[in-house]
């Protein structure tokens, strides 16, 4: 995880082609993170993600469910104790996790000091237009991948081979699968439509950035920055003779800012392009919903040089559809294996702000 400043936010790497016409897929997703050994952080803390856009919080240092989004705040309305009731679900929670995180120390053979996380992700994503759902769960532990429920086999894939005896207890649990299809195909799509239409003005917005050409030394490739878009469905991309580049070309991830708008960058290789062939190049951005792109032509007269900077708080890269880095901090998708029958913590209410179907305990 790299570590920027002291607020929590997410990013996603699922970015949508804008070269043609797309409906608009929505997602909700949960991460549910408890930590070891890890300073000045919380032990225990449940964020809420609706399009990418963290509403949701909870963190046992506070120990407060709380809207990060002051359309949020509107759920009173209909349901005055709504936070009051996820305050204490989440309390539950925190202490079902705590115990989790030392019987996987217990199990991995880590009794020392050091840093360990384990986390769930849970979601669905909707499509407004054809009404598709797709549906994730995911666990891990210390930056791994561990086991996930595949939604269209209803089987659980186990990505560790100490995985396997838990995918083989859960497979067999008809039961376990049921409530988890149910959450991921019905409950979790009805609160990503209840929750959008809270937010509906503000995530439907569309936000234009301002785009930049960084150089940090003459010799360096020649990076495209775009910061303060939204949403974060958006292409940057370098164009030749007005033909998009494949070759020598960096795409970075695309990242939050305090703002909630989002900022991207791509690189772009010119060691061997004489100086007179730079006027040949631009940088072109494609937001989602705007007809219009932004298109910067490459002038070294107009190149600024120095590192931009990130206007991004703590953040992390989560996705269900590539591999888990490597580094322990990373706030993804986690949880832990050993060898006990699955307990489940009991929500009284699925509108809650964790809204999963179930949370796995530890195995012995």
């Amino acid at each position: 995880m790299r570590l920027v400043g002291a607020e929590i936010s997410v990013l996603s790497l699922l970015m949508m082609s804008l070269h043609g016409a797309a409906a608009l897929t929505h997602s909700l997703k949960y991460f549910l993170t408890a930590s070891s050994g890890v300073p000045n952080f919380p032990e225990f803390v449940i964020v809420g993600l609706l399009d990418e856009v963290e509403f949701s919080h909870y963190d046992s240092d506070t120990k407060r469910a709380e809207p990060r989004q002051d359309w949020m705040s509107r759920v009173t309305e209909d349901d005055p104790q709504f936070w009051k009731r996820n305050t204490e679900l989440a309390m539950d929670a925190q202490q079902v996790y705590k115990g989790h995180i030392e019987i996987a120390k217990q199990r991995f053979n880590q009794t020392g000091a050091g840093v360990h996380i384990y986390q769930r992700m849970v979601g669905c994503e909707w499509d407004d237009e054809t009404n598709e759902v797709k549906g994730y769960d995911q666990f891990g532990y210390d930056g791994e991948d561990f086991i996930s429920f595949d939604l269209q086999t209803e089987q659980y894939i186990a990505a560790k081979q100490q995985a396997v005896r838990i995918k083989q207890k859960w497979d067999h649990n008809r039961a376990l699968k049921a409530q988890n299809k149910n959450y991921l195909t019905h409950v979790c799509p009805e609160w990503l439509k209840k929750h959008l239409n809270y937010g509906r003005s503000s995530l439907m917005r569309t936000e234009r950035p301002s785009v930049s050409l960084l150089q940090k030394t003459p010799s360096s490739p020649v990076s495209c920055h775009a910061t303060g878009f939204y949403p974060d469905r958006a292409a940057l991309f370098w164009r030749k003779d007005g033909e998009e580049l494949h070759e020598d070309v960096d795409l970075g991830e695309i990242l939050p800012n305090h703002d909630g708008t989002f900022q991207m960058r791509v690189d772009l290789k010119l060691s061997s392009v004489p100086a007179e062939d730079w006027r040949r190049y631009d940088c072109v951005f494609q937001l989602s919903g705007v007809d219009e792109d932004i298109v910067t032509k490459l002038d070294k007269t107009r190149t600024n040089t120095g590192r931009s900077e990130t206007r991004s708080g703590l953040w992390w890269v989560p996705s269900h559809s590539v591999s888990w880095l490597s580094v322990c901090l990373r706030l993804m998708l986690l949880s832990v294996w050993t060898g006990r029958e699955s307990i489940h913590l009991g929500l009284k209410h699925p509108s809650t702000l964790i809204e999963i179907s179930s949370i796995h305990t530890i195995f012995n």
